[in-house]
């Protein structure tokens, strides 16, 4: 059975995957942009000369934290696989960690050994962690 047989298409699916491969990357990359937005002394003028902001500038920083589109994707897929991890069963956080989160790469049939369990088993627990993760973005 494949992705599509899920209600996802395939490259839906391959992009859930590369996001859960690379979610330790992209929470650095969200608190990259947290930074960089709350430590943003206001617009540089064409002489390269800071204009002062006028106003609160918490509040400035707030709407900025809560207006900038890419930090809320990033947010939102970190917090769609984070909740499905905390639904899952010991044996679905085992096969990502195995597959998703080791320094190696391994293959499914290296994954099902490492967690003790058949590779049908494996592929079909893979197959649950996107699906869940898909269903939290809205995407299903």
């Amino acid at each position: 059975m494949g992705a599509l047989a899920y209600g996802l298409s395939k490259a839906a699916f391959k992009h859930i995957e590369s996001e859960i491969y690379y979610y330790e990357d992209t929470l650095k990359e969200i608190n990259r942009l947290k930074k960089e937005i709350m430590f943003d002394k206001g617009p540089v003028d064409e002489s390269g000369v800071r204009s002062p902001e006028v106003g609160r500038p918490t509040e400035r920083i707030a709407t900025r934290l809560l207006t900038h589109k890419r930090l809320r994707n990033l947010e939102e897929i970190t917090e769609a696989i984070q909740s499905a991890y905390s639904a899952l069963s010991m044996d679905h956080q085992k096969v990502i960690h195995a597959k998703y989160w080791s320094k190696k790469r391994l293959s499914w049939d290296d994954v099902a050994i490492q967690c003790n369990m058949h590779r049908n088993t494996a592929m079909k627990l893979r197959k649950d962690v996107v699906n869940l993760i898909a269903e939290k973005i809205g995407w299903k």
